[in-house]
């Protein structure tokens, strides 16, 4: 059975880990553990800066996923994005991120949020395939950047 959760700051180590290894799964992007720990850290010492969600297996934690808000103007409420979402390999194509969507989503409609957003990278089709099967569109926006290096 898999259990959906805020996380809580214990979980930190597994979230660190995940990102790292999203990193270079999606991107092959070496990150540096620290400033990821830190990162993560600072999300659970400051919650304004977004709310960690976590699934469990037999009290495993096999994935986890960053909501932060974007707030809309135009709607006069937050939009919340999904960021950071990695699920364990073993555990992909299970339905854990579709049961991590639907816990969001109800959150979000509990909360009067206008809408859920993410970003994927361009070349990961099998997870765009995930969001649009959930109901998501690409149709509206591109999505540009700048970065420091």
């Amino acid at each position: 059975m898999i259990i959906i959760r805020k996380a809580m700051a214990s979980d930190a180590q597994s979230i660190i880990d995940f990102q790292l290894k999203m990193a270079w799964e999606t991107e092959e992007m070496k990150l540096v553990p620290e400033i990821v720990a830190n990162g993560v850290n600072a999300v659970f010492e400051d919650p304004s800066r977004g709310q960690y969600y976590v699934a469990e297996s037999s009290g495993q934690v096999i994935s986890s996923l960053l909501i932060t808000n974007e707030w809309s103007d135009w709607r006069n409420c937050n939009i919340w994005w999904f960021q950071s979402v990695y699920v364990i390999p073993e555990f992909r194509r299970k339905g854990v991120f579709r049961k991590m969507y639907g816990y969001i989503r109800q959150l979000a409609e509990e909360q009067d949020v206008a809408g859920l957003r993410l970003y994927v990278e361009t070349k990961n089709v099998r997870a765009q395939k995930t969001y649009e099967a959930l109901g998501m569109s690409s149709e509206h926006y591109s999505f540009y950047e700048w970065m420091r290096k």
